[in-house]
């Protein structure tokens, strides 16, 4: 009995211990998406067609709030547990090289990229004049995974380790690793959101490769943004990050320099550096007053997605049926 009581204390204490290590913003992510989780599960909330990423309501009716919606929502506790599991450590390593202002503009810029990435291969794959696919634009995505599938390739070009083991069960060249993870993914779970972790891989490359500097602002502006007096009792906080640990670029993450024509080893060198990420998902959604034509994906989760919905939905003037 007595066992059983230190036990438990010890859990108790480590938990306490592991969250408390946690940064502000990586912690306030976690609690955001938590909440909103429980919210949803109390209030019978799943209608997920309203709040996921759509590509072809963000083309037809501009709605530019889905790619920022989208990863807040998940469709089931193992589809959050897993996300959120994979976001502590990798986002607090983050957190803590960028600071926690510069982090969160990071974590806004994935978000906007990962969707605009999506949203463009969706649709020239929908419109391309020799093989069109339209399912893509009715593809329904939720989930926070297609960010830390960025924040996975930005956290690997910074560790110098040549190869990486996937899950324990074989190990990968370090630039391998993403695309190991994606494979296996897509295979273990047929209906996980291929198109939304290969966003979140190229958007993560472009980060590193320095591509998003020009939506970065200097270390001055980011410290004037901590000194704001609204932000004083946040930034108080112990797990609040201020300037971070450092880096290379004074505006971002290290970022690699574009190889040039006669730059073959530095291709090489960045090529060497990269590695790592994870995973995230989709899932079909419908309600009894609005139906999409098409299928959705949800990774980390086992739930069954219902049939292709065979009822048209009005968009941009037109119906389109079910693909």
């Amino acid at each position: 009995m007595r066992g059983n009581v230190v036990t438990e204390a010890s859990l108790s204490t480590r938990a306490n211990q592991w969250w408390a290590a946690v940064p502000c913003v990586t912690a306030g992510v976690v609690f955001l998406c938590t909440a909103i989780y429980v919210i949803c599960l109390l209030f019978g909330y799943d209608s997920f067609i309203q709040v996921c990423l759509l590509p072809k309501y963000i083309v037809d009716r501009v709605q530019v709030y889905r790619p920022y919606t989208s990863i807040v929502f998940h469709a089931s506790i193992l589809h959050l547990v897993f996300n959120m599991l994979a976001l502590a450590p990798i986002g607090s390593g983050l957190e803590r090289i960028l600071g926690s202002v510069r982090y969160l503009h990071v974590l806004f810029i994935m978000a906007t990229s990962n969707a605009l990435i999506e949203v463009v291969i969706a649709y020239l794959a929908a419109y391309n004049p020799v093989h069109p696919y339209p399912g893509l634009m009715y593809e329904c995505g939720i989930g926070f995974s297609g960010v830390i599938f960025s924040m996975i390739v930005m956290e690997t070009s910074l560790n110098p380790v040549q190869t990486r083991s996937v899950f324990g069960f074989f190990s990968v060249p370090a630039k391998w690793y993403p695309w190991a993870l994606l494979v296996l993914f897509q295979l273990l779970m047929p209906r996980a959101s291929l198109l939304g972790h290969l966003a979140g891989i190229l958007s993560g490359f472009a980060y590193t490769y320095g591509l998003f500097n020009c939506g970065m602002l200097s270390s001055s502006k980011y410290a004037a943004v901590e000194g704001l007096p609204c932000l004083a009792p946040l930034v108080r906080r112990p797990g609040f990050i201020v300037g971070g640990s450092g880096g290379t670029a004074p505006s971002s993450l290290p970022s690699f320099p574009m190889p040039g024509s006669n730059s073959v080893s530095s291709f090489r060198a960045v090529m060497n550096r990269i590695q790592g990420w994870l995973p995230q998902a989709r899932q079909d959604s419908t309600t009894a007053d609005e139906r999409f034509p098409g299928r959705g994906q949800v990774l980390g989760s086992s739930v069954s997605t219902p049939a292709q919905v065979r009822s048209p939905v009005l968009s941009g003037g037109g119906i389109f049926n079910n693909q």
